[in-house]
């Protein structure tokens, strides 16, 4: 991947003011899986032009027990734009570029407001993991994959991050799942992605959840049916039965 070239334009001091309160917000906060990277001196970013942290894989996914590094970059008109996204780890995703890294997520193009956080930001590209949106994808063939044979998808998606991504180290694997609150959050981080990463792309589920549904509903009726049909049948033969049992008592 090449790499993506610093921002050396000095930023105005109101933009300033607004990644520094982000910043703070991100050490004191941060999403689940995210981790601001820092000077160790200062314990702040090296550069207000741009944050770097690092996005935990998402559990159930082919990025999961691997780190990847990602940055925002902000332009002199930040908040009024959008701050750009980037993955510095290589990784094979349908919404990012395999060259560039540049991520592509609705939060930093059409749904862009001055109100979206960092941390809101950083939470939805790490749902972007869990729910990729191929419609709109930076990686074609990612995006084909992913439509139409998810294994093959997800095999590439591991094998590149078994090259790229640096490994999660047993113990914090363990540390993490060990505690309840972070068992439960993990249990509702799938629906919480799917309201955050836009619904179409999610689409196909429900698709395929209503026909799933459909079809047991069919097969709960035809069962029905039959048990209706066995059920007149054994009436039907113990009318007979009683019939026949009358017409042997006239006789004796």
């Amino acid at each position: 991947m090449s790499s993506v070239s610093k921002s050396t334009v000095a930023l105005p001091q109101r933009t300033r003011a607004r990644v520094q309160r982000e910043v703070i917000g991100l050490l004191k906060n941060a999403p689940e899986g995210i981790k601001l990277i820092v000077d160790p001196e200062t314990g702040l970013p090296p550069s207000l032009n741009e944050i770097t942290a690092e996005m935990e894989g998402p559990t159930g996914t082919p990025y999961e027990k691997k780190y990847f590094q990602l940055k925002l970059v902000f332009s002199s008109d930040f908040p009024s734009s959008p701050p750009r996204g980037f993955f510095l780890t290589k990784i094979y995703h349908p919404n990012v570029d395999m060259s560039t890294g540049a991520i592509c997520v609705n939060t930093l193009k059409k749904d862009w407001s001055p109100e979206v956080t960092m941390s809101h930001v950083f939470g939805v590209i790490r749902c972007l993991l869990i729910v990729p949106f191929p419609e709109s994808s930076l990686n074609d063939e990612a995006g084909k994959l992913f439509m139409e044979s998810y294994e093959e998808y997800a095999r590439r998606a591991k094998l590149m991050a078994n090259v790229h991504a640096k490994d999660v180290s047993n113990s914090e694997a363990c540390a993490k799942s060990d505690s309840p609150m972070k068992m439960k959050e993990n249990e509702g981080e799938n629906v919480n992605c799917n309201k955050k990463v836009s619904s179409s792309a999610s689409s196909s589920v429900s698709v395929t959840v209503l026909k799933q549904s459909n079809s047991a509903e069919r097969n709960a009726s035809d069962g029905s049916t039959v048990a209706t049909k066995k059920a007149k049948s054994m009436k039907t033969g113990k009318s007979a039965d009683k019939k026949k049992k009358k017409s042997g008592l006239k006789r004796l």
